[in-house]
């Protein structure tokens, strides 16, 4: 797919499914408790730092970016769907939200204490991950801190058709190795300083991995 065609795909899904998805994801208090473990350590960690706002890139309708900002962080969310940051907007007023693509922040250089990509990053083709972890390197300030969490796997490419409710979407997903991703983030100049794998659980079939990272001073 070019990256035109796999962006399409992605907003267009993702306008479609907003409403079902927003009624039917877990909200942060209903996640399992390591992941909410994960989420309160990464927000102490930019809290303490002190550098700057956290963006949580592809936020969908902002239900872990009021998160955040419940844990006492400053947080704006980015997505590619309009719908969904139309939701976030409408649920969260208090807090920023924009229409944008990880391939191309709207985000000035190194000016961000924190990147939180949640589950956001899995409908990019591998080949384009290089590009989008510039963009995390380029917008973290020196000192800032990455958290990307989603489902990882050997390579496999799914095409589901339908999601959140039956409603159709024409994205793809892609399940990178774990150690790939570290890799791939290490040399764009980020340090990985952590990483862990969940085993599936409670109906989930496929890995979860959790990286933190950092940007060096």
């Amino acid at each position: 797919m070019t990256e035109a065609s796999y962006l399409a795909a992605v907003r267009t899904s993702y306008d479609t499914v907003a409403d079902a998805y927003t009624e039917l994801v877990k909200r942060p208090a209903d996640l399992d408790p390591l992941s909410r473990a994960l989420l309160a350590a990464f927000a102490e960690t930019v809290r303490s730092a002190g550098i700057g706002p956290v963006a949580d890139l592809g936020c969908g309708p902002g239900l872990v970016t009021a998160h955040l900002a419940e844990l006492g962080v400053p947080a704006f969310g980015v997505d590619l769907s309009p719908r969904m940051v139309e939701l976030a907007r409408r649920a969260h007023p208090t807090l920023t939200f924009s229409v944008g693509s990880l391939t191309a922040l709207d985000i000035e250089d190194d000016t961000l204490g924190g990147i939180l990509a949640y589950y956001s990053t899995h409908h990019t083709p591998p080949e384009l991950l290089p590009r989008v972890y510039a963009e995390f390197h380029r917008a973290l300030a020196p000192g800032g801190h990455l958290m990307l969490a989603g489902y990882v796997g050997d390579g496999e490419q799914l095409r589901p058709t339908q999601a959140y409710g039956g409603l159709p979407v024409s994205y793809e997903s892609h399940l990178v190795p774990m150690d790939h991703l570290a890799e791939l983030l290490g040399r764009t100049g980020l340090v990985v300083s952590a990483r862990m794998v969940q085993e599936p659980a409670h109906g989930v079939k496929r890995h979860i991995a959790t990286l933190l990272a950092h940007k060096p001073v």
